[in-house]
């Protein structure tokens, strides 16, 4: 398993092969399309992040010790972002999620091409996912 330092270089690369943001947005949008479907079990009030302005469904599981994220946004980019966070944190432990530090978001150049409600909305689902680690991780040593 790479560790998320290691995940979000790719990420980097990925993003670097283009100059252009139009470019930069399809490779969003195509990776939310590759995101699998949320099952409709989880698009519930209860897993919906506030402070995004599309819907965007967060789901969060501990699996022998590690977070497995799922996700699904009615909005195709906002779907393609949410896809990246997946792809850097999911399968990790709360711990690691917790002592991370995303830099790949400043590095892509994500934050400065989103509007200030796209960017409240990462914000907001960065918070959500760091909220279901330390839940995870208050479980685990309450145990």
């Amino acid at each position: 398993m790479k560790t998320i330092d290691e995940l979000q270089e790719e990420v980097i690369d990925e993003f670097s092969d283009f100059d252009d943001w139009m470019d930069k947005y399809q490779l969003l949008i195509d990776l939310g399309n590759e995101q699998e479907p949320l099952d409709a079990q989880y698009k519930n009030d209860q897993n919906l992040i506030d402070g995004c302005q599309s819907r965007v469904w967060l789901q969060a599981d501990l699996v022998d010790g590690k977070i497995i994220f799922q996700a699904e946004s009615d909005a195709l980019i906002v779907k393609g972002i949410v896809t990246l966070l997946i792809k850097v944190l999911s399968g990790h432990t709360p711990q690691e999620i917790l002592d991370s530090d995303l830099h790949f978001i400043e590095k892509i150049g994500l934050k400065e091409h989103l509007s200030p409600t796209r960017s409240n909305g990462l914000l907001a689902m960065i918070k959500q996912m760091r909220m279901y680690a330390l839940a995870f991780k208050t479980k685990q040593e309450g145990k």
